[in-house]
């Protein structure tokens, strides 16, 4: 077989019990595929949870890009289907209105057992919510995509369709960006640590409706195509683009899908921690900062302790200027800089950045219709999960979160006209460039969803006399 031919295929050796079992698989095979060859090779059920482990007790990731290992075999640990399930289960039990005290404690005492079991079959610590950090790898475990010169235009443009990529072509996108601004090579940034990172990010959102890496990717994607438009690599310093880039990278990371509200009101863990102030903003800076004090995922190890101590202050600064409770203040604050901007003072430099990020994060309006409008209905999706749980649980439920009180239209046009057009007229005011590609298309669409309430209005008021002329066709007779 000649070697363009073999490049196609890989061979791994496991060990079983002592015995050397080989696995070939071709590159092109999904890590599902490969998952099942395993379990098949060792005399496992094919949907059985299985992890890899190297010589050194490190978990292997499992996907078409690992290496080949002929000198020292890999271990499989297997994970018991019923107890992984029964984990599930008790955790959601513990989540169900109207248990008992005693009966919570039970499950909790059942769940911390199980998680001691899980971790001694595993050697490893990765269900233990404190460490939820992606394990060293040898290999990071996307494959790089090359993209095509006319992705690599789009990237940089507003009206990026962001709903055509899988993660992993989200994840050579994220990683093309740091590339192509120049931060990989002014910063000595390793580009194997810096797939790492990517990584151990994407692995550190949720899948929430909508607070969850495609969200990361979004945003970070805005600010990308913002550096471009407003050529900020001419008014801002090379550490400036590297915090903006990575503070929305990193804004949102393990959010639980229900907001600061709350978290407040409901008295959870995390606004104990914080004490009522931006429990989750101060949440995702925590976890970004626990992801970088691991060394394999540090993009920023070359740097000299007063560069991180810079790079640390400005990445939380921005990412606890998404609080959207802190709106009015950041915005005012800018109002009062903007008509006498000065790109040589700090402070204005730093008020800029929080509304950068601001902008980015709230900013799918900007986008096509048909990128925007999915974006609304995740948004109430998640709206209408946390709502119902406040009533379960006999919390205050804010009206727009209500799905008996709100409507596509209803949810859109203040948040529109009152939050969105006044933040990005100001920034135009510094950037007019702006105008047309981000600030036209909120108008319009603030018009679309204006034209859409007028129509739900008119069908609400026909079915309202339809109801009346039937209640009286009743009495008649």
């Amino acid at each position: 077989m000649g070697s363009a031919a073999s490049s196609s295929y890989r061979s791994i050796h496991l060990d079983v019990d002592g015995r050397i079992q080989k696995v070939v698989f071709s590159r092109f095979c999904s890590p599902c595929d490969i998952k099942e060859l395993f379990c098949t090779a060792v005399g496992l059920p094919r949907n059985t949870t299985i992890s890899l482990m190297d010589s050194t007790g490190a978990m292997v990731s499992i996907d078409p890009t690992m290496p080949s290992n002929s000198e020292r075999a890999f271990k499989i640990n297997e994970l018991k289907t019923e107890v992984t399930n029964r984990l599930a289960m008790l955790e959601k039990r513990v989540e169900l209105e109207g248990l008992k005290v005693v009966e919570i404690e039970k499950c909790r005492s059942d769940i911390k057992k199980l998680r001691e079991e899980m971790a001694s079959r595993n050697n490893s610590s990765f269900l233990d919510d404190n460490k939820k950090l992606t394990p060293r790898r040898d290999v990071p475990s996307y494959p790089k995509y090359m993209l095509s010169q006319q992705t690599i235009n789009a990237l940089r443009k507003p009206a990026f369709d962001v709903w055509l990529w899988e993660s992993n072509e989200m994840l050579s996108c994220l990683e093309h960006m740091y590339h192509d601004l120049g931060l990989v090579r002014d910063f000595n940034i390793n580009p194997i640590t810096l797939k790492r990172w990517l990584l151990c990010i994407h692995d550190n959102y949720r899948n929430n409706p909508f607070h969850n890496f495609r969200h990361c990717f979004c945003v970070t994607q805005m600010m990308y195509s913002m550096i471009y438009l407003c050529n900020l690599q001419e008014k801002f310093s090379q550490l400036d683009i590297l915090i903006l880039m990575t503070a929305a990278v990193c804004h949102d990371l393990d959010h639980p899908g229900y907001n600061n509200t709350y978290q407040i009101n409901a008295r959870t863990e995390l606004a104990v921690r914080y004490n009522d102030i931006s429990p989750l903003e101060n949440h995702h800076c925590a976890v970004a900062f626990q992801i970088f004090s691991q060394p394999e995922c540090n993009i920023f190890s070359n740097f000299d302790a007063e560069a991180f101590k810079q790079i640390r202050q400005g990445t939380i600064t921005l990412i606890l200027a998404t609080d959207m409770a802190r709106h009015g203040e950041i915005l005012d604050s800018f109002k009062q800089k903007v008509d006498s901007f000065d790109f040589t003072n700090e402070e204005h430099v730093t008020c800029l950045k929080m509304v950068l990020i601001k902008c980015c994060d709230i900013s799918n309006e900007v986008r096509p219709m048909e990128v925007a409008e999915p974006w609304v209905d995740c948004l109430l999706e998640e709206y209408f999960m946390q709502s119902d749980r406040e009533k379960a649980e006999g919390l205050p439920v804010a009206p727009f979160m209500d799905r008996e009180k709100v409507t596509k239209p209803t949810a859109q046009i203040g948040f529109i006209k009152f939050v969105l057009i006044p933040m990005f007229e100001t920034v135009m005011k510094l950037f007019p460039q702006i105008e047309e590609v981000m600030v036209q298309p909120l108008r319009e669409s603030r018009d679309r969803y204006e034209e859409l309430k007028q129509i739900d209005d008119a069908m609400n008021e026909v079915q309202k006399k339809k109801s009346e002329n039937l209640t009286m066709g009743g009495k008649k007779k």
